[in-house]
């Protein structure tokens, strides 16, 4: 006898996502504008120091997801998971917010020249700017929860407990001990940078849900990439 066919298929079973290579080219960018950022950063910091800055950690992470994202969609392949791509997109926003907002605007930060410069406007600038649009117009929609805002913030959480555990470790006067001047536990002691956690932890988790209300509301602009056309509508373009 043959088996009965099953009564219901799940839509992605039937139809196969189509190849997206505008979505697979522009990931790709963005990969190359974190291996050029972080390689030009290798050859002026040491690897040890410059894996300390959690600017690097984002970008990375960031490449990563773009690296799988762009090789998905260039062969048709099922998205990354949302809560993938929405905490890289988290972190590389808090990268680009914290320089801009805190960082560049601080005396006691150094502001970069040369090369460092070129690296700079990469790493905390184009890279955030890209991620952004590549979330807000090539991204599915729909797949984030609350749930995810809390799960994100492991990360920094993680971060945070790193840098302190390498500062006491390191000889004091060791260049960038601490990463960050508002983690940095000579200039305000522990209770203090316990405090500065505690608030930027508060809008890092601020941001991550506003992330997930405008995962519920942003557009997908998917249309021009699809090749194949409604069985319904006519025949295959």
């Amino acid at each position: 006898m043959v088996a009965p066919l099953p009564t219901h298929v799940p839509p992605a079973a039937v139809v196969p996502p189509p190849r997206r290579p505008y979505a697979a080219a522009f990931r790709a960018l963005i990969c190359a504008a974190v291996i050029v950022g972080v390689v030009i950063d290798l050859c002026l910091v040491s690897p040890g120091r410059l894996l300390s800055y959690f600017t690097v950690q984002s970008n990375i992470l960031l490449g990563l997801a773009c690296a799988f994202s762009a090789y998905r969609a260039w062969t048709a392949r099922r998205p990354l998971p949302p809560w993938v791509t929405g905490g890289a997109l988290l972190f590389i926003c808090i990268t680009g917010l914290v320089y801009h907002v805190v960082l560049a605007g601080d005396p006691a930060v150094e502001a970069p020249t040369g090369w460092s410069a070129a690296a700079n406007i990469l790493l905390h600038s184009v890279t955030p700017l890209a991620a952004l649009a590549d979330w807000l117009l090539l991204t599915p929609p729909g797949g984030l929860r609350p749930r995810h805002a809390g799960l994100w913030l492991l990360y920094p959480l993680a971060y945070f407990a790193f840098v302190l555990i390498r500062g006491a470790l390191l000889t004091p006067g060791t260049v960038a001990r601490y990463p960050y001047p508002f983690l940095d536990v000579d200039l305000h002691g522990y209770a203090g940078v316990l405090g500065n956690a505690v608030i930027y932890g508060l809008v890092f988790y601020a941001l991550a849900l506003v992330i997930v209300g405008l995962d519920r509301i942003r557009p997908y602009l998917h249309g021009s990439e699809n090749r194949i056309s409604s069985t319904a509508t006519g025949p295959l373009k």
